[in-house]
């Protein structure tokens, strides 16, 4: 139903509820839960989150991602020649004002750029794992259940690894206005708005 070759069942050993998928390619693909979200979800909620994962392998989020950071990575590296470098020729001619605002700017920009692509690699994969599914409310349901959870308790990980999160894991940590740029999962709300939405439609069925 996913459209792509069985990927391979991982188990981690870890309490805190989540699932992540990686991989480089569908025939890749590897989906890990933890024992946590095993024990926190019910059935229906983990078909859900399962199909949500098929989904990332389907569309390669994670080379999309991957892409999105090296690219990132490059601009930031260029950034930082741009303001060493730029200088060596007609020194009196440069200003050190717009090579210093071009050294912090483009590494913003860059990673800006990068989360938006992360937080449109999840609706898509929400917007496909339920159409995997046959229905959004196992994944919405899962959704706001995890949510609940990384609110009350947020999960002990690593910022650089949010990616690898089914909900945002510092949902615990408050991050208002310009921050939410630089989130790497839309807001919970407007996720599962969506798959409410698509639950009234004939696009899953």
């Amino acid at each position: 139903r996913a459209g792509v070759p069985m990927p391979k069942v991982a188990i981690a050993s870890s309490e805190q509820p989540n699932a992540f998928a990686t991989g480089r390619s569908p025939e890749k693909g590897v989906v890990c839960f933890t024992k946590g979200i095993l024990k926190l979800l019910p059935i229906d909620e983990l078909e859900g989150v399962t199909a949500h994962e098929l989904a990332h392998i389907k569309h390669r989020h994670m080379l999309v991602g991957a892409i999105a950071a090296t690219l990132a990575g490059m601009i930031m590296m260029l950034s930082r020649f741009a303001m060493f470098f730029g200088g060596g020729r007609n020194r009196q001619n440069n200003n050190p004002v717009a090579l210093i605002a071009l050294m912090i700017l483009a590494p913003v920009a860059a990673m800006i750029v990068q989360m938006a692509i992360s937080r449109q690699n999840e609706y898509q994969a929400d917007r496909s794992g339920a159409r995997i599914a046959g229905r959004p409310s196992g994944l919405a349901n899962a959704l706001r259940r995890m949510d609940a959870y990384a609110k009350q308790i947020p999960m002990d990980v690593n910022p650089a690894a949010a990616a690898l999160a089914i909900v945002n894991p510092l949902s615990g940590r408050r991050s208002l206005g310009a921050m939410r740029f630089f989130s790497t999962h839309p807001p919970t709300e407007e996720r599962i708005a969506r798959l409410e939405a698509l639950s009234h439609s004939d696009t899953v069925r």
